[in-house]
C-alpha cells in the first residue's frame, strides 16, 4: 500500500508563516512521501529479483531512512501546527511536562535552546515508552540520532527550509512564531504512557 501524502492547506495563514514559505514547505514534504513509495516499490522489485546482495539493495536500505523519517517527521510538524490555545498546564502533558522538567518554563526554555543550537535538523519533545519520561532531543539527520523506544509528542522542524523564506538568519523569532502556533491538543493527542488523569 501506498503513502499518500497529507493535505496541509488548512495551515495556509497562519500567524507568522508566509503562504509562501508553507507551499514550498508542502511541496518538500510531498516529496519525501513520493521518494518513500519510490524506495519501497524498488526494494520490493529487487527482493524479488533476488538482487538483495548487490550495494544497490544497501544504499537503498539506508535511503528508506531518510526518505520516511523526513516524511513522518514533517507530518508531526504539520499536525502540531495551527493552534491558538496555550497548554493547559493542569491536563495530562502539562502536568508530566511540570513533573520531568520541573515547571512548563524550565521546559520551555531548554526546547528553544534545543531549537537555537547550531546547525539544521530537529527540536523534539520524546516520551520514553519504559520510563515514561519527557526528553528534549536535537535530531541532526532524518535517519540518525532517534532515540530507540521513544514516541515523537511536539516536533519542530529547524531546517533552513522551515524558516529562511521569512525569517532569514533569525531563528529565535521562527522559534516564537511556532510556538504561538502549537496546537496543544494535537500533542496531547500523542501516544503518551503512564499519564494519570489530572486531579478532579
Amino acid at each position: 500500500m501506498a503513502y499518500t501524502a497529507k493535505d496541509y492547506s488548512k495551515l495556509i495563514g497562519l500567524p507568522g508563516f508566509s503562504e509562501t514559505l508553507l507551499k514550498k514547505h508542502f511541496t518538500l514534504y510531498q516529496g519525501y512521501v513520493t521518494n518513500t513509495n519510490k524506495v519501497l516499490d524498488t526494494l520490493a522489485q529487487m527482493l524479488k529479483d533476488g538482487k538483495t546482495a548487490t550495494p544497490e539493495f544497501a544504499e537503498l536500505k539506508r535511503r528508506l531512512g531518510w526518505e520516511f523519517n523526513g516524511m513522518r517527521l514533517h507530518e508531526h510538524y504539520f499536525d502540531n501546527l495551527g493552534g491558538k490555545e496555550a497548554l493547559n498546564q493542569g491536563g495530562k502533558l502539562g502536568k508530566k511536562i511540570s513533573e520531568d522538567f520541573g515547571s512548563y518554563e524550565a521546559w520551555e526554555k531548554d526546547f528553544k535552546a534545543v531549537g537555537t543550537m547550531r546547525g539544521i535538523g530537529w527540536a523534539v519533545l520524546y516520551q520514553d515508552k519504559v520510563s515514561g519520561k519527557l526528553i528534549n532531543f536535537w535530531i541532526n539527520e532524518h535517519d540518525a540520532g532517534h532515540p530507540a523506544g521513544c514516541d515523537p509528542i511536539l516536533v519542530m522542524d529547524v531546517f533552513e527550509h522551515a524558516y529562511m523564506i521569512d525569517y532569514g538568519l533569525k531563528r529565535a523569532d521562527y522559534i516564537e512564531a511556532f510556538f504561538k502556533n502549537i496546537d496543544w491538543k494535537a500533542a496531547e493527542k500523542q501516544e503518551v504512557k503512564n499519564l494519570k488523569d489530572p486531579d478532579p
